[in-house]
């Protein structure tokens, strides 16, 4: 049995019902109903200020629409596939309640400028409200950065021990990272907020409308000047997507790292039972699921960058059926990025314990201080090369010898290179080590003192 025809009566027979459910989008666009309304509401008001429908009658129409929001929002409006999208749906309802007035709101407007505009309404809201969720974030960051700006932690290169840090230090560094995220979304934000309303199916329309006005009503900041691309322009959808796959980067770096720490092996972080699930069958395992999670789902993120990526590289000008397959991916990487921001601002405020006496241990015992022995001498007048090349022999041999660079004597320092005096101990413990690396931008304790300070200015003054 075919369902009812939606179409004008160009078509002689309705779809064929397996046809139709392929067609239809209403399972997930119905989550724009919202927007659609918003817009229909500045559409019908815009249509009266012009003349083109009376004003009594765009009365009507935007009564008729704030019902089937308020209806919606109440579960009592839940229009299925028969109603193919979310743009029938509401015109089609909207008739119900007001009759044949409800036909007149879509004068001057196609679906192809409709969904466009809905689309772009609601990732301007959401593109809002994952900006607040990064501030979160770098909050939870600067609070455990302040926590520990004297804590050292080993830092790698190669996953191979290179200098010791301060925690701090390390914990800023993703907060720079979101920085540039809460930077890049503002950035995609006005590529975002351009109103397509008005372009018709691709031609724009003989109607007298103001598209200025409709822009005005719904906060967009300009208009698109050429219809075609109004009706067909993703640039949008994909430069999120972009923004979104990176902040999903930067979690999974994170995620990658709390991990690591978490791991017997390392033991740096312990993780406490707020964020953290146990084994079915061995009763004293303690998984890290919120990082695995966050580092699992961000291929899902860079799915749908790739999937829009393909879809928008062969379409012609102007609107394709293709479009439709815009929606799902987005709206899932906007509840992914969520998500995962979400559930790491808890992990960091609230499930994470740095197990400082681990930590001591660790950058008590290898040769992360080599460099600085290095330099010690570059500051007694040794060219740095050859200190360099000095410095390497005694790692060899200490390694050799089982000992550790501070276990050396005097004497054994002094026969590397007479320019060694006993300060050479202070110069290598690793307090010293990362203290002295004041430079602008480093990790230094000083430099990182400095960093908290600026990063809790940028976020009161944003």
């Amino acid at each position: 049995m075919s369902q009812s025809k939606t179409w004008s009566d160009r078509f002689e027979s309705a779809l064929n019902p397996v046809i139709a459910q392929f067609n239809a989008s209403i399972p997930f666009d119905i989550e724009l109903l919202p927007y659609d309304i918003q817009g229909s509401i500045a559409h019908a008001q815009m249509l009266a200020q012009t003349g083109i429908i009376a004003e009594s009658e765009a009365e009507q129409i935007v009564q008729g629409l704030q019902q089937i929001l308020s209806d919606y929002q109440n579960g009592e409006f839940q229009p299925g596939i028969e109603q193919e999208d979310v743009h029938f749906a509401v015109e089609h309802r909207l008739t119900e309640i007001i009759g044949e007035v409800g036909k007149k709101l879509h004068t001057a407007r196609s679906r192809n400028d409709q969904v466009g505009t809905d689309l772009r309404l609601y990732l301007r809201d959401e593109i809002c409200e994952i900006r607040h969720q990064l501030r979160q974030y770098q909050q939870a960051l600067l609070a455990l950065a302040e926590n520990h700006v004297e804590t050292i932690i080993p830092g790698y290169t190669h996953l191979q021990r290179a200098q010791p840090i301060s925690l701090a230090h390390h914990l800023l560094a993703y907060f720079d990272m979101a920085q540039r995220d809460w930077e890049r979304l503002a950035d995609v934000a006005k590529r975002t907020n351009i109103s397509p309303l008005g372009c018709g199916a691709l031609a724009g329309t003989t109607f007298p409308i103001d598209r200025n006005q409709t822009a005005q009503a719904l906060g967009f900041e300009s208009i698109y000047s050429n219809s075609l691309d109004g009706v067909s322009d993703r640039d949008f959808v994909i430069e999120f997507l972009n923004a979104a796959s990176l902040i999903m980067v930067h979690l999974s770096r994170l995620s990658e790292e709390i991990i690591f720490w978490a791991c017997q092996e390392c033991g740096f972080v312990t993780l406490k039972d707020s964020c953290a699930t146990g084994s079915s069958i061995m009763p004293q395992k303690k998984n890290p699921d919120v990082p695995e999670l966050v580092r699992g789902k961000t291929g899902r993120v860079f799915g749908h960058l790739q999937q829009m990526l393909v879809l928008m590289k062969g379409l012609p000008l102007a609107y394709n059926k293709d479009l439709q397959e815009d929606k799902e991916g987005l709206f899932d990487g906007v509840k992914t990025t969520k998500a995962c921001l979400q559930a790491m601002t808890i992990l960091l405020a609230e499930g994470l314990e740095f197990q400082t006496e681990r930590l001591n241990q660790a950058v008590a015992n290898d040769f992360s201080n080599a460099t600085d022995v290095a330099d010690y001498l570059t500051r007694k007048g040794v060219p740095f090369r050859e200190a360099y090349h000095l410095v390497g022999k005694v790692v060899k041999t200490s390694l050799a010898a089982g000992k550790l660079l501070q276990d050396l004597t005097l004497e054994e320092w002094q026969d590397i290179h007479p320019a060694f005096e006993s300060d050479i101990y202070d110069a290598i413990t690793p307090q010293q080590v990362v203290s002295r690396r004041n430079s602008y931008g480093g990790t230094g304790f000083d430099q990182v003192r400095s960093a908290i300070a600026q990063a809790k200015s940028l976020l009161h003054n944003s």
